[in-house]
């Protein structure tokens, strides 16, 4: 399937205006998809914002990728209602470097950032409020990393003794088991001869 001339079109436009923001772009499934360098985001952004009509923000995502230098890839997802178009903007950062916050450009991008922020572990540069949003303010590691642990390190209950929540490392407790198969818990029963 071959590109639609509009998204070409935008991406020679953006390139044209600020060389070396774009580092790719492509079609796939549907879906435009720009590759801009790191630094360069809020300056794309404001350009697709303001001149070429993506006024929504709809979203903020990461992707973890962790065999890669560039481990993690920032995704921004806009709209623009008046073309109605869709434009995924994509760039990559290690563990330890920073994107520049679109705060200012998409004030809805503050939460969007936090929860990128509290999912991977990426960071945002400007954000006036990068902090925890979806997993409690002592909670050690980012859960959507790949080499987050699939339990865990702590488990959270409420004690009816002390009457607050407590905290406590997992135990997982793995026991051999017997399977009755007669069980109606444990499959269907075998017919006669099986």
């Amino acid at each position: 399937m071959s590109e639609p001339v509009w998204q070409k079109d935008l991406a020679e436009r953006i390139s044209a205006a600020m060389p070396g923001a774009i580092t790719g772009a492509k079609t796939a499934y549907g879906e435009f998809t720009v590759a801009v360098a790191a630094p360069k985001v809020g300056d794309v952004l404001m350009a697709l914002r303001d001149t070429f009509g993506f006024e929504i923000l709809v979203d903020i995502c990461g992707v973890d990728w962790p065999a890669r230098e560039k481990r993690f890839d920032v995704v921004y997802h806009l709209l623009s209602l008046s073309w109605n178009r869709r434009i995924r903007i994509k760039t990559t950062v290690a563990e330890d470097e920073k994107v520049p916050t679109v705060v200012g450009i998409f004030p809805a991008a503050g939460w969007f950032e936090r929860e990128a922020f509290d999912m991977y572990g990426v960071r945002f540069a400007g954000n006036p409020d990068l902090r925890r949003i979806l997993t409690d303010y002592g909670f050690e590691g980012h859960p959507l990393r790949k080499d987050f642990p699939l339990t865990g390190f702590v488990e959270t209950r409420y004690d009816d003794e002390q009457k607050k929540v407590v905290y406590r490392p997992v135990e997982l407790v793995q026991e051999y088991r017997d399977f009755d198969f007669e069980s109606p818990w444990e499959g269907p029963p075998k017919a006669d001869g099986e």
